[in-house]
């Protein structure tokens, strides 16, 4: 920051004017500063629970995500997540975030987001538990097994297990048949029987 503060620019106003929605969560989950790019998007959810403003299936990887922020590497992550806007709809967003500090403690989490998608990202399918559906959902973005439990913080052997159930439900042969299943099957629709 010394060299920021050698220009002599005001980063806090600045961050109040970049069009990329920004936000400041407390160590509590609690949403306490938006920037006004993210007011448009979100509508004014200032005081309200972090998961608030995800899709209900999303609800406990956000918070693993954002506990993962808090205690674990200062750089932060970069995650995919599927949110609902001011008026009630669904999109999906890449979200980097990073722990905000004050005295060299974390206090909360600062983070931006951008629309990775135009349109409306399907609902999970009812044939899936909530974890199922996250594991197809990085199925569908090419993730690999290791790839799924490092960002899930699951065993390989539990991913398998997951992926192995998503197969079942949906009688498929192999992974990529599953994620086309998915895809064409009736949004939320439950899954073929065999």
């Amino acid at each position: 920051m010394s060299d920021l503060g050698a220009i002599g620019g005001e980063v806090e106003d600045a961050i109040e004017r970049v069009r990329v929605p920004a936000y400041v969560i407390d160590r509590q989950g609690v949403i306490r500063w938006l920037n006004p790019a993210a007011k448009r998007r979100l509508g004014d959810v200032r005081g309200r629970h972090l998961t608030s403003v995800v899709a209900p299936e999303e609800s406990r990887r956000a918070l693993e995500i954002f506990t993962r922020n808090l205690i674990g590497s200062p750089a932060g992550s970069d995650n995919r997540v599927v949110a609902i806007d001011a008026d009630g709809n669904r999109f999906a967003a890449e979200v980097s975030a990073v722990p905000l500090t004050s005295g060299g403690h974390v206090i909360g989490v600062f983070g931006q987001a951008l629309d990775i998608e135009e349109s409306e990202p399907p609902p999970p399918h009812r044939a899936l538990t909530v974890r199922q559906n996250e594991v197809l959902g990085l199925l569908e973005r090419g993730h690999s097994t290791a790839q799924i439990a490092d960002e899930l913080h699951l065993s390989i052997q539990t991913v398998r297990n997951h992926i192995r159930h998503i197969l079942q439900a949906f009688d498929a042969h192999s992974r990529l048949e599953a994620v086309a299943i998915a895809r064409r099957s009736d949004a939320g629709a439950p899954a073929p029987s065999g």
